[in-house]
């Protein structure tokens, strides 16, 4: 296991954190799953105040007692943004309490998502007066967000100095918050990148056509030295449910240098594989044909349709189109269906994508069951 610098907060964490969203079947997994990722070298959990009963089976854990002293062990947990600061006091204390331990580690404002979020992180007597008041008294030592926004609110948040370390979606197949990544880095905020096998592409189930692409390694390790080999890139989240969950993923813990050129080949390959199938019909993520007048997230919706187009990644895009109109905002925007060929995008493409087309073709490709977050 490598270590890595987390920017300000000067922790050294591991490459990879174990994330706690699904080890939840019950607290016996939960402990074993815990010890398993220390005894590979695991320094850093995060946990969320959302996460059904996370908190409570990593207090349960603490409390039975870990091979690792606390003060080797770091921990975050997450609260959503509140309006003010009576509730994120109440909500601080009563993460510390499930946690069983008197401090946090690193404390995450839980899903930076909508400029309202952004005002109440800005208010005087907002939920920030909380969270420093809980820094100055020793029981928050660092403090962050995670977020699911837009890459404006995104740059906004980085740029209210409130912050220490940032919790990002940001993947091989999702590049749109590099700017966040930069932006982030001239802060010497840490980075963190989350859910890297399953929002970044469900790699953990990548169709037999993707599989080929990357040979001789697989997409879910190429995702992850994409990752890796981006030293502004502090740590990954693995989301085990089991012990057995962090070993495959592991396996690439020590591999932090530079992308190979066997790599960079791969890559390559990938990146002519999308041009080539859909030559005059691939969004290049541009963002241009936003505003949409029936809040379609156009550039999203065709993302999905790029991948399953070119690497017939359809589960991953049935799941993540799933999740639009279910989602709120943790994933914003309607379906491709809602479109009513109103044409305001048509002039914004610098492609000339026709895109009230592309949308339908998405939609029938993708619509399938309705989909919600975990813990929504």
């Amino acid at each position: 296991m490598q270590y890595r610098r987390f920017g300000k907060t000067n922790l050294h964490f591991s490459v990879f954190s174990l994330g706690t969203m699904r080890y939840l079947a019950n607290a016996e997994t939960a402990q074993k799953t815990i010890e398993k990722a220390l005894f590979l070298g695991i320094n850093h959990i995060e946990t969320a105040r959302g996460y059904g009963k996370s908190e409570e089976y990593l207090g349960a854990a603490i409390k039975a007692g870990l091979s690792v002293p606390r003060n080797q062990l770091y921990i975050t947990t997450k609260i959503p943004p509140t309006p003010d600061a009576d509730t994120m006091r109440q909500c601080i204390d009563e993460s510390l309490q499930r946690l069983n331990i008197d401090y946090l580690d690193c404390l995450g404002i839980h899903g930076l998502n909508t400029p309202e979020h952004l005002e109440w992180v800005q208010a005087k007597n907002g939920c920030m007066q909380a969270v420093q008041e809980a820094v100055h008294d020793g029981r928050v030592k660092h403090v962050g967000f995670s977020t699911h926004a837009s890459l404006d609110i995104i740059l906004a948040a980085i740029n209210t100095d409130f912050f220490e370390f940032i919790n990002l979606h940001y993947y091989y197949f999702f590049q749109r918050n590099a700017s966040a990544i930069q932006a982030a880095t001239k802060k010497d905020m840490g980075v963190f990148i989350i859910s890297p096998a399953d929002k970044g592409g469900r790699l953990y189930t990548p169709p037999s056509s993707l599989k080929e692409l990357c040979q001789p390694f697989t997409p879910l390790e190429l995702n992850y030295r994409f990752l890796l080999s981006d030293n502004r890139i502090t740590t990954l989240s693995v989301g085990a449910a089991n012990p057995e969950e962090l070993i495959a993923p592991l396996k690439v813990a020590d591999h932090v240098g530079e992308l190979t050129s066997a790599e960079i080949l791969v890559f390559e390959e990938l990146e002519n594989q999308q041009n080539k199938v859909l030559n005059t019909d691939k969004c290049s993520q541009c963002y241009a044909c936003l505003p949409c007048p029936e809040n379609i997230n156009i550039p999203e919706v065709l993302r999905l349709r790029n991948l399953a187009v070119a690497y017939d990644m359809n589960d991953y895009g049935k799941y993540r189109y799933g999740m639009f109109e279910n989602a709120g905002h943790w994933f914003p925007g309607m379906k491709g269906n809602r479109c009513t060929e109103c044409g305001d995008c048509l002039p914004k493409c610098p492609e000339n994508l026709d895109i009230p087309a592309l949308l339908a073709d998405t939609h029938e490709r993708l619509n399938g069951k309705a989909g919600r977050r975990l813990w929504g």
